[in-house]
């Protein structure tokens, strides 16, 4: 018969208990300088050991490891200054075998909420963190962070003293691990959803301290300024999987009600501002971790949207705040400023991002538009960030991986732009096209001031019939007919680059620009009008010689480059180029036109 190869761990445990026992004799002789060596000896060697875990063989010793670490640190008889001086070295390396199997994290926690109960609960706030923020590249996984937060969740309870200071020096190291796996979250992602559940466990510390103090208010703000930071991030590292992430989002919706935090308050952005001031100003570091908190506010607010669960667990009627944003203008502008968080971010999925569509719908369906100014309201203030969240809007077009997407957030963008009033809509538009890189984009919006044009030309005309064209004043009720449409036009038919505009590339953009000439020239010269200045003679000779042929001289030579070839890109290039060449001689052809009568 052969003999039976002998288990790594027969040679193993044999030498991490003497070890053990060697250092435990050292230091209650008090001879700490050779136990210190012997400890950070026992790191040296079981580390290699951990860094294999994933073997098999090395699983099961692992789990022998662990055990019999566990053990040691349990025996009744165990000297505190033994445990006190394991605690610095212990979390790291267990937490290392941890990664192992499911039931090697199962002790390595118990190791490490064996040491929380038995040590000073400041001390082991900073080794924990100090845990946290120091593994390498190889143990950077969810296994070996979560059970050092579940025993960061047992330390915040047993802390005395200054406990908002020492959470809010805890928090940002914990919401950085949080964030990193977050983005590093694969889509089967259990190890993550274990890690968050950790973190709901940890503000669940946080509540019960809460509830000890006298004085809870800046805690209460920290706790909360905390879980909209993990919804956030949640929300990133789960947004694929709507059915796993729904229960944790209803489990943190329940700590809002307890901070002081409502769903008006949180979409309008008020709460997130009067939180983080309460916390701590701009110039302290430690508020840097809460970036992605106006993110976390706009997904709870629409959680509560998608879920009844949800604003049942957040104590909100959410059918009241939907009404208070669709009849008030302020607030609701305010919202729109909170959503555009999600709509630009590169790390939420599409499916949060059509919650967000479905939920901002749902408000401009139901708003009460006020076209007529309000005198005691600065709309200039809110300009800035309209823009920034249409901009955001633009992203999802831009970007949406199909049609029905696309065309969700088209609307979602007509019905902001609804909803401001036109003097400000124009700026607004000239704005997004000015910054605009994307010359699909560019010709939705030229085409969006062609039929605001068209729009309020005719409005114009019918709240003026019975008046003939000649004694309308125009200028008291066409905002958008300026000389600004044609310095738009000349934008995207001059750049300001120099030189015509890059064909094919820039196709859409070019042919949209024309098609608003094209109408501002044929609406001024019948209507014997000219607002915009488009029929001063000047203004028809700069397009004529600056615009348009050289614009023509391009497209020719483009076109018969391509006419003999037949290979499929210079057979889309000749169908991007046809209706532009169509419009471009129409637009020559009025210039002419009006030239000879100017």
């Amino acid at each position: 018969m052969s003999e039976e190869k002998p288990h790594l761990s027969d040679s193993l445990i044999p030498r991490l208990q003497q070890t053990l026992t060697t250092c435990s004799q050292l230091i209650e002789a008090g001879d700490f300088s050779n136990s210190d060596g012997l400890l950070t000896g026992l790191a040296d060697f079981l580390t290699p050991i951990s860094e294999e875990a994933s073997n098999l063989d090395l699983e099961t010793t692992s789990f022998q490891i662990l055990t019999e670490i566990h053990c040691f640190i349990s025996a009744p008889s165990r000297n505190q200054e033994v445990i006190d001086a394991l605690s610095f070295e212990l979390p790291k390396v267990v937490c290392k075998f941890a990664c192992a199997s499911k039931s090697c994290s199962e002790i390595a926690e118990l190791i490490v909420g064996h040491l929380v109960s038995m040590c000073s609960p400041r001390e082991m706030l900073s080794i924990l963190c100090e845990a946290l923020s120091s593994p390498t590249e190889m143990f950077r996984v969810p296994c070996y962070f979560s059970p050092l937060i579940g025993g960061l969740a047992k330390v915040i309870i047993l802390i005395k003293r200054r406990q908002f200071e020492q959470v809010k020096a805890a928090v940002p190291v914990i919401l950085g691990v949080l964030k990193s796996m977050s983005l590093e979250a694969d889509e089967e992602g259990k190890d993550t959803e274990d890690l968050f559940h950790k973190a709901i466990g940890l503000a669940d510390s946080i509540q019960a301290v809460c509830k000890l103090l006298k004085d809870k208010k800046k805690l209460c703000a920290l706790l909360g300024m905390f879980v909209l930071q993990v919804m956030a991030l949640v929300s990133i590292a789960m947004g694929h999987n709507i059915s796993s992430l729904l229960p944790i989002m209803i489990h943190l919706s329940h700590f809002l009600p307890i901070c002081g935090l409502s769903y008006e308050g949180l979409i309008t952005g008020l709460d997130v501002d009067k939180f983080t001031t309460i916390c701590g100003d701009d110039g302290d570091d430690n508020m840097a971790c809460f970036s992605h908190v106006k993110h976390g506010g706009s997904l709870a607010v629409i959680w509560g949207y998608k879920s009844n669960e949800t604003s049942v667990a957040a104590d909100t009627d959410f059918e009241a705040v939907k009404n208070e944003l669709q009849k008030n203008q302020t607030k609701r502008w305010q919202a729109i400023g909170m959503l555009k968080y999600v709509f630009s971010s590169v790390d939420l999925s599409w499916e949060l991002k059509v919650h967000a569509l479905d939920f901002l719908l749902c408000i401009m369906d139901g708003c009460m538009h006020q076209e007529i100014q309000n005198d005691t309201m600065d709309y200039s203030t809110y300009v800035p960030t309209l823009y920034t969240s249409l901009q955001a809007i633009e992203m999802v077009i831009i970007y949406a991986p199909n049609a029905v997407l696309r065309k969700k957030s088209f609307d979602t963008l007509m019905k902001v732009l609804a909803d401001v009033p036109s003097s400000l809509r124009f700026d607004i538009l000239t704005a997004l096209i000015q910054n605009s890189e994307s010359s699909s984009m560019i010709a939705i919006l030229l085409d969006c001031i062609r039929r605001e044009m068209h729009e309020e030309y005719s409005s114009c005309i019918s709240v003026n019939s019975g008046v003939s064209e000649a004694e309308v004043k125009y200028s008291q009720c066409l905002s958008f007919w300026s000389a600004g449409v044609l310095e738009l036009v000349e934008l995207v038919l001059k750049p300001p680059y120099g030189g015509p505009p890059s064909l094919p590339e820039y196709s859409d953009a070019v042919l949209s620009a024309l098609n608003l000439y094209r109408f501002v020239v044929i609406r001024e010269s019948t209507g014997k009008t000219n607002c915009t200045g488009v029929l001063c003679k000047d203004m028809l000779q700069t397009a004529y010689n600056e615009w348009l042929l050289p614009l023509r001289t391009l497209v020719t030579g483009i076109m018969a480059e391509n006419q003999q070839d037949h290979e499929k890109l210079a057979s889309d290039t000749m169908c991007s180029l046809n209706p532009i060449e169509l419009v471009l001689y129409r637009c020559i052809e009025l210039v002419e036109d009006n030239l000879k009568h100017a």
